[in-house]
């Protein structure tokens, strides 16, 4: 069965070079003997060049978090430190790095390991070690910022020059540690949604890859960044060249967006929308049977006020075509904070264009903190402001694990504890101790010795892992 794989790699590509011109010709002739080397020189050159170019700023990331020993359920007895490699790509000189949420997400500590050239040409091996601070991640689209203290650093283009079916791509990383791996392939597709459940486009590759090239970049001839290496596709656990990543323009946005606000905005504008399909355009008379309708418009909604209406069929956002639901969803993401949504749409057999004043939600912590009464809802050995999950709260943290535990929505100044829990996680469990309200979580808190460890047990962004807590 077809499933898929978080961890990006490379594989070599062989370069098989046509003979057939070769041989029509006779095998003495003298002008055809120089051309083969010399074609095969410039090649061996240009490559060269490339991974000169790009090498410098591909770095590797080491991850080490806890979790249990067993990853079958959650009956392990043994919490393990666990580490995990990445890699990440310098995109700001001043020590801002990318690379995709699910290598650092849960960790506990996070460090950038800087490629320094060590003997002959391209050759490389890891020498300067940074700690890293996460400024933002953004799980749906699979990315992270991270931020280390350095400058001067090489840095890579984003997004400088359109990829398209057929180009020649580089991918770059450290699948298995091994730093500064280079492979190549071409571009299969630039629009595909391998992931159902995701509406997300990626760039197809047949460039494989494998653990350890999470985050790396796919780069064209020039050097310039064309996506961020995210997954493969396999049968059997290894690469099978499907290998998908991130969009530039995508990593653009979200980086930017990370760097100001620490996440990344996101425009609502009151509207579901569904795939047109020959059924529908015929029993609805749909000027197209392709392409995305508007089924809802939420009443008094921004979309509403502008004057968009159930049945309209989407042409373009923001000057974006818009013919699939994915195309919608990248087009709302790539919507620049506060400012108005271009929409044109077609209603029968007038075409309108419409501009749309969208709003941002505020994120789930600030609207649990509506809920909470901060002066009874501390956990002072924590450092933490707590509300627990009920009818209320959880409708804001859709995706919920474990329906019962207490989700962090502040830290306080007051913490007797250094614990790394930031607002949105919730906790379900001390050690093994359930804990279904803030008083079961300030008796189990407090009735933990003065030295020694601890673990909570902590469900982010749907993803469960055990957080150390030093008592000492």
């Amino acid at each position: 069965m077809t499933h898929r794989s978080l961890a990006p790699c490379i594989a070599a590509l062989t370069l098989a070079v046509p003979l057939a011109a070769r041989a029509a010709r006779p095998s003495a002739d003298p002008a055809a003997a120089p051309a083969s080397p010399a074609v095969l020189r410039a090649l061996d050159g240009a490559l060269e060049g490339v991974v000169a170019k790009v090498s410098p700023a591909v770095v590797q990331v080491a991850v080490t978090g806890y979790g249990p020993a067993d990853d079958e359920g959650d009956g392990a007895s043994v919490i393990v430190r666990q580490h995990a490699v990445g890699s990440g790509v310098i995109v700001d000189p001043s020590g801002f790095v990318v690379t995709n949420a699910h290598v650092v997400e849960g960790a506990q500590r996070v460090r950038v390991l800087l490629p320094q050239r060590d003997g002959g040409p391209g050759a490389h091996r890891v020498k300067r070690i940074h700690d890293a601070r996460v400024v933002g991640i953004e799980p749906d689209l699979d990315l992270a910022l991270l931020k280390i203290d350095a400058t001067g650093l090489p840095t890579l283009v984003l997004g400088k020059r359109d990829v398209k079916p057929g180009q020649l791509v580089f991918a770059v990383g450290s699948p298995q540690g091994l730093a500064s791996s280079v492979t190549m392939g071409v571009v299969s597709s630039v629009a595909r949604q391998p992931l159902p459940d995701r509406p997300m486009l990626y760039i197809q590759t047949d460039a494989p890859i494998n653990p350890g090239n999470s985050g790396g970049p796919l780069v064209d001839t020039e050097g310039n960044v064309v996506g961020i290496n995210a997954f493969i596709l396999t049968q059997g656990g290894g690469s099978e060249g499907l290998g998908f990543a991130i969009p530039a323009p995508v990593v653009q946005f979200v980086y930017e967006s990370l760097r100001r606000y620490g996440h990344v905005h996101r425009t609502v504008i009151g509207v579901s929308a569904q795939e047109i399909t020959a059924g529908l355009a015929t029993a609805l008379g749909l000027p197209q049977d392709y392409g995305v309708v508007v089924s809802d418009v939420a009443p008094e909604g921004p979309a509403a006020l502008a004057g968009l209406q159930a049945g309209d069929v989407l042409v373009s956002m923001d000057e974006r075509p818009v013919d699939t639901m994915p195309a919608l969803s990248t087009a709302l993401y790539l919507h620049p904070a506060g400012a108005p949504v271009g929409l044109v749409v077609r209603r029968g057999t007038a075409t309108k264009t419409l501009s749309v004043k969208g709003r941002e939600p505020p994120p789930p912590e600030e609207r649990l903190a509506a809920l909470a009464d901060v002066s009874k809802s501390s956990v002072p050995r924590l450092g933490i402001v707590g509300v627990e999950l009920d009818d209320r709260t959880r409708p804001l943290l859709p995706g919920l694990r474990d329906p019962t535990g207490v989700a962090v929505i502040a830290r306080t100044l007051d913490s007797q504890l250094e614990v790394p829990l930031v607002p949105g996680d919730v906790i379900h469990a001390v050690n093994r101790t359930p804990v279904r309200s803030l008083a079961e979580l300030r008796t189990a808190i407090q009735g933990l010795p003065d030295h020694g460890a601890a673990a909570l047990r902590v469900e982010r962004r749907g993803q469960l892992s055990w957080v150390e807590v030093d008592l000492d």
